[in-house]
């Protein structure tokens, strides 16, 4: 089946599986058509000003207070919620992994998630979790939401398909989801394995970047996020609902699928984005910008220009600045950056980090290109290069990012990680030339 999308990003969308399903110059008539209910998701405070004031109503077979019973409690020990401090003994510093291995017992998208480090506070709504998933089941009559945050996924390995209860998104390496809070989804398997990185949002939702003196065009185009229209299932069948709510996992048991909403209307909503549409800037010249040029997506806090997250790519893109060491430069960041690799090579680190591997440099940790990094670009013929087949990525936040447990002792921790920098030589002779032999 093929499913179709929205073009747009935050546009007032409205979609309908059955003609005349969806209510025209009104939200909630007193009998609406085919016996549906009218239901509002709101996505924000009611008195939020226009410009953040979100919400959509669902015309659905049900409405979403039959989609809950009596709960009890569910238990994912490796879903881990900020505030998560000092649960592991690992001192701080520069770290790296190789890729999560993938699981041999029979693992969903939810059971399947790895927390790797926590910052800020769920309650309090700041702050993010940075997650590995990994699966090889799709879930078949189990459904998800979660009230702490929204989830940004970026698949590295296998395709997936998100069936939300406002449409389906099929999803490959090279794009990315945005699932808004409390929607609910389940997740099925296009291929036997699935692998891939999710950013849990507390805070305010992502957003477009403001683009300043760029102007109106490149970067992420408004009109390359493509919004699912309308889907509903009709199945009368036992499910359950798993929902996490403030670091806490409960589940209900249901007498039909909770995937019910036959039309919609509204700008609070699930989408998508194809990585390979950003369009990249940089310098053409000498130097080049701060990374931040690469922001495809930024959730604001309450601070001007200091992000609660960032979601930065290091896409495919022409270097062509004169006398100019090109990687990035070496560097301490306000902001903590951790990094993922969804195929080819990074520029800064071409051994070690592999795809579906982990990079974390915290606040004010030092960090830049490895040694046979610095020595290549160093010794370069400066000539136009593209850097072609690569897709590297960051979630960087203003707070800094605590390891769990499961991170601090994981198999895949590259000890030597450190030792990248250690053949950086010193270079100064007191000669204006120093020392490169």
């Amino acid at each position: 089946m093929a499913f179709s999308y929205m073009p747009g990003f935050g546009n007032d969308f409205e979609t309908e599986t059955l003609p005349g399903s969806l209510p025209q110059g009104r939200n909630s008539p007193q009998r609406p058509a085919y016996g549906l209910y009218a239901e509002q998701l709101s996505g924000s405070p009611f008195t939020a000003p226009h410009g953040t004031n979100e919400r959509s109503w669902l015309y659905r077979i049900r409405p979403s207070v039959r989609h809950t019973g009596r709960f009890k409690g569910a238990n994912y020990p490796l879903w881990k919620t900020a505030p998560n401090i000092g649960d592991h003994e690992l001192a701080l510093g520069q770290y790296r992994w190789s890729p999560v291995p993938m699981p041999s017992e029979p693992t969903d998208f939810i059971s399947g998630m790895r927390t790797m480090t926590t910052a800020g506070d769920a309650v309090g709504q700041s702050g993010m979790a940075a997650h590995v998933y990994v699966a090889n089941r799709s879930m078949v009559d189990d459904h998800f939401f979660n009230a702490d945050g929204e989830l940004m996924i970026v698949p590295q390995v296998g395709a997936l398909r998100f069936v939300t209860e406002m449409g389906v998104i099929e999803l490959r390496p090279g794009e990315i989801a945005v699932l808004p809070r409390g929607l609910v989804f389940k997740v099925e398997l296009a291929d036997k394995e699935a692998r891939g990185y999710v950013c849990e949002n507390y805070g305010a939702k992502f957003t477009m970047p403001d683009r300043g003196p760029i102007g109106a065009n490149c970067l992420a185009n408004p009109r390359d996020f493509k919004t699912p229209c309308a889907w509903f299932e009709e199945k009368e069948t036992p499910c359950r609902l798993i929902v996490k709510w403030c670091g806490t996992f409960h589940v209900t048991e249901l007498g039909h699928s909770p995937l019910d909403v036959v039309a919609w209307h509204g700008n609070y909503a699930p989408y998508k984005y194809d990585l390979a549409t950003f369009s990249p800037v940089g310098a053409i010249l000498f130097d080049h910008p701060d990374p931040s040029i690469f922001t495809v997506l930024t959730a604001p806090s309450g601070e001007e220009g200091t992000a609660n997250v960032d979601f930065v790519i290091f896409p495919p893109r022409w270097l062509v600045a004169e006398n100019t060491f090109r990687p990035p430069w070496y560097h301490r960041n306000i902001m903590s950056e951790f990094m993922g690799l969804v195929h080819g090579q990074y520029d800064a680190k071409e051994e070690g980090f592999v795809p579906g591997g982990i990079s974390l440099h915290n606040q004010m940790l030092a960090h830049g290109p490895d040694a046979s990094g610095f020595e290549k670009a160093t010794r370069a013929d400066l000539k136009p290069v593209k850097l072609d087949n690569t897709m590297a990525f960051m979630f960087e936040t203003r707070f800094p990012q605590m390891l769990t447990r499961y991170a601090a002792e994981l198999d895949t921790l590259q000890d030597n990680y450190i030792d990248c920098w250690a053949d950086l030589k010193k270079r100064f002779n007191g000669t204006p030339e120093g020392d490169w032999s």
